[in-house]
């Protein structure tokens, strides 16, 4: 059993969470990975728009060709731009990021899926699918893709 003193020491998931958020570092990389995720959300529509309509692939086909693509286009600007100070090995990161980022369209491609059956576009439900899951993929990336050193 640890010192009662060691346990005092360590900070509640409260207070670092507390400090995270007055922190303007914190709020200033959330919104270049808004940014980042704008371009790569329409990155994502166009293409998945294209291999819907024009390539005439099926809705999950699409969204998985749109997905490679812009998680490519993410990729690339958040490791030169949102995180540029804390890059670290570019194949390290890479597959990191690539993990977050399949964990966040397999809940994507399921939120996709329900809002189809439930009868809205198959556009308009991707759309909302990748809103919905955004919180989810700045977390995973911030934490653990692009995470400082420790």
């Amino acid at each position: 059993m640890e010192p009662p003193q060691a346990a005092a020491a360590t900070p509640s998931f409260r207070t670092r969470t507390g400090l995270a958020l007055r922190r303007r570092h914190n709020w200033e990389q959330l919104v270049k990975f808004c940014v980042v995720g704008v371009s790569g959300y329409a990155v994502n529509l166009l293409v998945y728009y294209l291999l819907l309509d024009h390539a005439h692939l099926h809705y999950a086909l699409a969204a998985t060709g749109s997905f490679l693509v812009a998680v490519t286009n993410n990729y690339t600007w958040n490791r030169l731009w949102t995180f540029r100070h804390q890059r670290g090995h570019f194949g390290y990161q890479g597959l990191r990021f690539l993990i977050v980022s399949v964990t966040v369209y397999l809940a994507n491609l399921a939120l996709l899926s329900v809002l189809i059956a439930a009868g809205v576009g198959e556009i308009v439900s991707q759309a909302a699918a990748i809103v919905l899951v955004t919180p989810l993929n700045f977390l995973g990336n911030k934490l653990w893709s692009f995470r400082g050193k420790r």
